[in-house]
């Protein structure tokens, strides 16, 4: 197996304080942003910093996060930032780009205030919608669709136990 080790460095962080959402890149970063406005979505990929201990990073199976799911699942089989690599991906709609300021106006990311950013990519349809996809019986209830998501009730989807 490979045993490389790799060092990332953010190129931003997240804003998030009561209604008021954003990511701020960093002033190296910021050119980068040049042609981002014409994308109505981007995936941003970011550091769960505040689930990056040594025993959260060893943790592989997690008892009942879903409380249709099954009793145990593998930490690959969710969506939790608790794993080996505590790399989260949210997708959100872009509000509006300050590129002077490297601001990214967002109407939310389901990110803590001060996250590290670690990478922003445009949403593709091309590449990130698929049109058949097969997930498991316990999820298949839920939303199709991200703007579907507003409306849904995911609290009761999750069981919050340690």
């Amino acid at each position: 197996m490979d045993t490389r080790e790799f060092c990332v460095k953010p190129v931003g962080v997240v804003h998030a304080g009561g209604e008021s959402y954003s990511i701020e890149i960093a002033e190296p970063f910021r050119p980068a942003l040049a042609g981002l406005d014409g994308f109505g979505h981007i995936l941003v990929l970011w550091w769960a910093d505040q689930v990056a201990t040594e025993e959260l990073r060893s943790e592989t199976v997690c008892r009942k996060p879903y409380t249709k799911g099954p009793d145990t699942i593998g930490i690959f089989a969710t969506r939790s930032p608790v794993r080996p690599n505590p790399i989260a991906l949210s997708t959100v709609p872009v509000l509006g780009i300050d590129t002077a300021a490297g601001i990214i106006e967002v109407p939310f990311i389901d990110a803590d205030d001060g996250t590290p950013v670690l990478d922003i990519k445009p949403y593709l349809p091309a590449t990130e919608r698929i049109r058949e996809v097969r997930v498991p019986a316990w999820s298949a209830h839920w939303p199709q669709w991200y703007e579907d998501n507003w409306g849904f009730d995911w609290a009761a989807e999750f069981t919050f136990e340690d």
